[in-house]
């Protein structure tokens, strides 16, 4: 990276930790009234709707063999975390589901050196190991520094966090001739009818508006959450990693849990010594992992 691009990969950086990072409580504003199920789906659809326009703009770029390409995108990095993460927050705190999205950069390093054959260096591994410590603190202290059994819907988060670093290695590495807004807007295009299909098929969401208090509001939260956390977020991240490497890209899981605990603190939600150790690390591994790159 230059110089220039090192700033704007910075500037990403940043702006997609605010918004990752509040994407958790929203999910959990929207799980007051609906379904995890209905969670993904209005997710993904509202980020389809909101960029369809680009869409249809940039449709003329896309040739029949970025067809499946893209499709995949869609499904590997959008649609299936979405149903993923809706469902793991259904028996799990909102920052803790962040704190164990930071295990996306081990799996890009996984996927980036045993599929595309990528090397990394010994002060990158280190990096990532204190970065992920400092989530395992950041959890240990959420849980007043007891772990409480093993929680088998955390395995969802972590098989989402596979697909991103499966789907952020194939869009760096595999669809080279695209821009960011076209891989963004025309993948969700391709899942966001299947989600279409699925909420008003197979689903009963519209009925909770006129059964539920708080039906709208939490809507407004699930369509907020795909506007800004899956349509805008999605295209700056595709952007950070067309300009950056896969490992800086998926750094922002790192910070992601900062945020979640900041909300935490604004919900009334006890911040100990351990939550402010545990970020220390977390930004550590994140200097070192990316150090010189």
């Amino acid at each position: 990276m230059n110089e220039n691009q090192k700033l704007i990969s910075i500037l990403l950086l940043i702006v997609l930790t605010l918004i990752w990072g509040s994407s958790f409580i929203l999910i959990k504003q929207g799980l007051k009234v609906f379904g995890p199920d209905e969670v993904g789906a209005i997710r993904v659809m509202a980020a389809a709707l909101f960029l369809s326009p680009a869409a249809i703009i940039q449709w003329r770029e896309v040739k029949k063999d970025d067809h499946w390409k893209l499709f995949l995108v869609g499904m590997v990095g959008t649609l299936i975390p979405a149903f993923l993460f809706a469902t793991a927050q259904t028996q799990m705190d909102s920052s803790v589901a962040g704190i164990i999205n930071t295990l996306t950069p081990i799996f890009t390093m996984i996927v980036g050196a045993l599929v595309f054959k990528l090397r990394f260096r010994g002060l990158a591994v280190v990096g990532i190991i204190l970065g992920f410590a400092g989530a395992v603190i950041l959890s240990l202290s959420r849980s007043g520094g007891a772990i409480n059994g093993f929680n088998a819907y955390a395995l969802l988060i972590v098989l989402a966090c596979l697909l991103y670093g499966t789907n952020l290695n194939f869009i760096k590495f595999k669809i080279r001739d695209l821009g960011a807004l076209t891989i963004t807007s025309v993948s969700l295009l391709f899942v966001g009818i299947l989600a279409g299909i699925y909420l008003f098929g197979f689903t009963h969401f519209t009925q909770k508006f006129s059964t539920h208090e708080g039906a709208w509001r939490a809507f407004g939260f699930i369509v907020l959450l795909g506007c800004m956390s899956t349509a805008i977020a999605t295209f700056l991240f595709n952007r950070l990693v067309k300009i950056s490497t896969p490992l800086f890209a998926s750094s922002v899981t790192y910070i992601m849990p900062i945020v979640a605990v900041a909300w935490g603190f604004l919900d009334n939600e006890k911040i100990t010594a351990g939550h402010f150790i545990g970020m220390a690390a977390i930004v550590g591994g994140v200097y070192l992992a990316n150090r010189r790159n």
